[in-house]
């Protein structure tokens, strides 16, 4: 794991008309590093991953990448960096297959403009097969016949096939079974494994535990705790998202407003 952050945000704000949606958040992930973002409804988390993936760019604040700052204004920013987002919704077209899938809007084209669809099918084979992705029958079937652990194993092929080196997956494991759910937590600790920072946003803190290096909790927008998961348990974890209980991290002022 990297010592210095592949990722940084420091003091990032956004509002939305007079609803202030996040408030100087400090956050960091490191190459090779599984990161849990938790907090309740409504604390901020979608929103901080869409400033970083520039769908809704920050208000105010500074955004760091690989030691230097940047603009993330649009998620083309965002994905030419080297960040992919994997959203709830996984994005999926359930009448293409698989190769269509994770080629869509970026077909590969043959020497006579046709699309090359070998080169293609052996790439995403090899995307699968570096993730240990061990499921999957065939990358010519449609979505529409997969799991619900394959459309994630899919998804997340997709975003890291394309030489990403952050990954933020929003909820992977919500609704899925508890073979799936350990299908999706394995890719979850391949991917750190892997070098890549990961970011991994979940309500499910057994699922957190089990994958993740540290706990970032937000609480009404703000920062209010972070932890070493492995020096810290559940209840504590619980009492920073309900009752905005804060630990003094570097750079964090040791009282937080609600």
């Amino acid at each position: 794991m990297a010592d210095s952050p592949i990722l940084e945000l420091r003091g990032v704000s956004k509002s939305f008309g007079a609803v202030q949606a996040l408030t100087r958040v400090d956050f960091a992930v490191r190459a090779g590093e599984v990161m849990a973002l938790v907090g309740d409804n409504g604390a901020g988390k979608s929103t901080l991953i869409k400033c970083i993936g520039g769908i809704h760019p920050a208000d105010g604040g500074e955004v760091r990448f690989e030691d230097r700052t940047v603009t993330i204004s649009s998620p083309k920013d965002s994905s030419a960096l080297g960040i992919e987002i994997v959203y709830q919704d996984l994005a999926l077209c359930d009448n293409l297959d698989i190769v269509q899938n994770m080629f869509l809007g970026r077909e590969r084209l043959s020497s006579f403009a046709r699309l090359d669809e070998t080169a293609m099918e052996r790439a995403a084979m090899q995307t699968l097969a570096s993730l240990s992705v061990t499921t999957v029958r065939s990358v010519r079937q449609t979505v529409a016949g997969l799991s619900g652990g394959q459309r994630q194993s899919v998804a997340v092929a997709k975003a890291v096939m394309w030489n990403s080196t952050v990954v933020i997956l929003d909820e992977p494991t919500a609704a899925l079974g508890v073979a799936q759910t350990r299908q999706v937590l394995d890719l979850v600790q391949r991917l750190g494994e892997k070098g890549l920072g990961v970011v991994l946003i979940s309500h499910n803190l057994h699922d957190v535990f089990e994958v993740a290096d540290r706990i970032c909790v937000l609480r009404l927008g703000q920062k209010v705790a972070e932890f070493d998961a492995a020096a810290t348990n559940q209840q504590e974890v619980v009492e920073a998202i309900t009752a905005g209980k804060v630990e003094q991290v570097p750079g964090m002022a040791t009282e937080a407003t609600a």
